[in-house]
């Protein structure tokens, strides 16, 4: 919480601060908090002082470069001669060469009609307007990074709403099917985007969802909620294979999303891939908060959640090491109690694996568009009425930050081509969201996010600060290539602040595409080496200059790491749930936190 709401008075205290310091601040605080909060409505959460701050900073540094803004200007005037010089090649018949491409990420152009005129004329005019403004908002002597990446953000919004592939009359893929279809794919555009706000409006899920039930064809891996507290169900999944590897595997997924992301459908579920090969496997399920939660702080989570359920685990499988597994803010978490256990001799985890999990903040990557004092703050404002974050609060600034491919590419597909995105089962899980306490994630933004105190070896645990150079435990560490909120590069530097043996892999996709990439998945790629504790660490793109790809997926390499760090000889599945305890007292998989609205 915020522990500047309320003044104390002391003994020392002036005479004429008294009157005012006997008195609670916490109503004016109050106003500030409702106030925040009735813009993050209308805003999507994104803060207009953090982004005012930006383009003050900006603007003022502008007007003070005349080197900057002649530089600017001598690029405008140059564009404005290449497409005169276009327009005239064009119209006399001459092939004009194409003045700039998209970028390799950038597929909205990709259509053969785009290489047509007027379309192709529109198409070099917005991306040579595009590369002007993303030059006047970078290298402008005095301003800092953050801002002017945060001024490109917003001005590369309002580039996406006047780009050509965003209007029925200047997209020629729309232009031709309109041509086609006598206008009836705009008719049954307009159907979906009625019903889609229907749907919103009434707090509906999305057509088609309802195909995706969760415990039938998501989440349906056989097992048994084992162990419950207020925070998590602890799943136990059944094993297949008559003998299994001694030492079990335990998942800590996010709190941010529902754990199943790695129990998907059958076919493209990793808890169900591991059990499989023989493992015990154990995940977390975690409790869909309320306003009454909104006192549960990160080490709640920790003791709680991780170190509950390594407990249990342990109980149900003595005498053996246990192979720890974390994603994403999961891993984050995974990683602090690694630390803290190794700071006071607890010896229990086999293996630490991290999944598109940061430990170093320090390049965050896009989300850093939103976390400074001023967001951060904001944030705190939306979830301080609630008692928590919903992930509706947010939803706007994520989508904005791949509006082309989350918003526009929706907007043009569905609504001016005609077509219904057809749903599937990461769609499904996607639109499944959670609530975060108001205290846990204000302490992850500010201590990790913002001071990231983990690194620097400040966070502290039991009153004691905690380092992950004390983590000896092998560490097998997964980074995702078009990560956006754990950029691999972020994900990479677990090197320099462990001092273990680490197996790093760099996998194709994104955030979580990339980790659900089972074997067979068409188009997946991998690169993995492994460096040993004593081992030179060398930089991320060294790395990636010394590790050839791969073809398939990099789940068959973990398996592979677990054995050789996992007992030879396979034993006897051990019993499903805690010694003592009647089995019928806890329900099946999926458990009843999973299904909390």
């Amino acid at each position: 919480m915020d522990t500047r709401s309320r003044i104390v008075p002391t003994e020392n205290a002036a005479p004429s601060q008294a009157p005012f310091a006997l008195h609670s601040v916490d109503a004016f605080r109050a106003l500030d908090h409702t106030k925040e909060a009735a813009i993050g409505r209308l805003t999507g959460g994104l803060s207009p002082a953090a982004l005012s701050l930006a383009v003050a900073d900006w603007l003022i540094h502008l007007s003070a470069a005349p080197g900057k803004r002649l530089q600017l200007a001598a690029l405008a005037v140059a564009n404005a001669r290449r497409i005169g010089d276009y327009m005239l090649r064009s119209a006399l018949g001459g092939a004009a060469p194409a003045l700039t491409a998209p970028a390799p990420q950038d597929h909205r152009f990709r259509a053969d009609a785009w290489q047509t005129e007027p379309y192709r004329l529109w198409l070099q005019t917005f991306l040579l307007t595009e590369q002007w403004w993303q030059a006047a908002t970078h290298d402008v002597p005095g301003t800092t990074k953050h801002d002017e990446d945060v001024v490109w953000f917003g001005a590369r919004q309002m580039l996406d709403v006047a780009a050509p592939s965003n209007s029925p009359f200047t997209n020629p893929e729309v232009v031709q099917r309109t041509n086609a279809t006598l206008g009836a794919n705009l008719l049954q555009g307009a159907l979906h985007a009625f019903d889609d706000a229907r749907r919103q409006a009434g707090g509906q899920p999305a057509a088609g969802i309802d195909a995706f039930k969760v415990g039938v064809a998501l989440a349906a891996t056989p097992g048994k909620v084992v162990f419950r507290n207020h925070l998590i169900e602890l799943i136990q999944y059944s094993p297949t294979t008559a003998k299994v590897v001694a030492e079990p595997v335990l998942i800590v997924p996010a709190w941010i999303m529902k754990y199943y992301i790695l129990d998907l459908s059958p076919h493209n579920s990793l808890v169900r891939f591991m059990v499989a090969q023989g493992y015990t496997v154990f995940c977390i399920s975690w409790r869909n908060v309320g306003a009454e939660d909104r006192e549960l702080s990160l080490e709640d989570y920790r003791t709680q959640g991780v170190m509950a359920a390594l407990d249990a685990v342990t109980e149900i499988v003595p005498g053996h090491r246990v192979h720890a597994t974390g994603y994403c803010l999961g891993g984050t978490l995974l990683s602090i109690a690694a630390a803290a256990m190794a700071g006071v001799g607890d010896e229990r985890l086999a293996s630490v694996s991290l999944f598109a999990a940061q430990t170093d903040f320090t390049e965050p990557g896009a989300l850093q568009l939103f976390i400074d004092d001023s967001e951060v703050y904001f944030v705190e404002s939306m979830m301080w009425s609630k008692g928590y974050l919903d992930a509706s609060q947010m939803s706007g600034a994520f989508q904005m930050l791949q509006s082309n491919d989350l918003i526009w590419s929706h907007v043009v597909h569905d609504y001016m081509l005609g077509d219904a995105t057809p749903m599937f089962d990461m769609m499904a899980w996607d639109a499944d969201s959670t609530r975060m306490p108001y205290r846990m994630h204000s302490e992850y933004l500010r201590q990790l996010f913002l001071d990231n105190d983990l690194a620097a070896s400040r966070y502290r645990v039991d009153g004691r600060p905690v380092s992950l150079r004390n983590i000896h435990a092998p560490m097998f560490v997964v980074g995702t290539e078009s990560d956006h909120i754990a950029p691999w590069r972020s994900v990479y530097k677990i090197h320099y602040v462990s001092q273990t043996d680490v197996t790093f892999v760099l996998t194709s996709g994104g955030h979580n595409a990339g980790i659900v990439s089972e074997p067979g998945h068409a188009n997946r790629h991998f690169r993995i080496e492994h460096a040993a504790v004593d081992d030179l660490r060398v930089g991320p793109d060294e790395w990636l200059a010394s590790a050839a790809p791969q073809d398939g997926s990099w789940w068959t390499e973990w398996a592979r790491w677990f054995d050789a760090r996992s007992t030879p000889e396979r034993v006897a599945p051990p019993p499903m749930g805690l010694p003592h305890r009647e089995p019928a007292a806890l329900p099946d998989a999926p458990g009843t936190y999973v299904l909390q609205p």
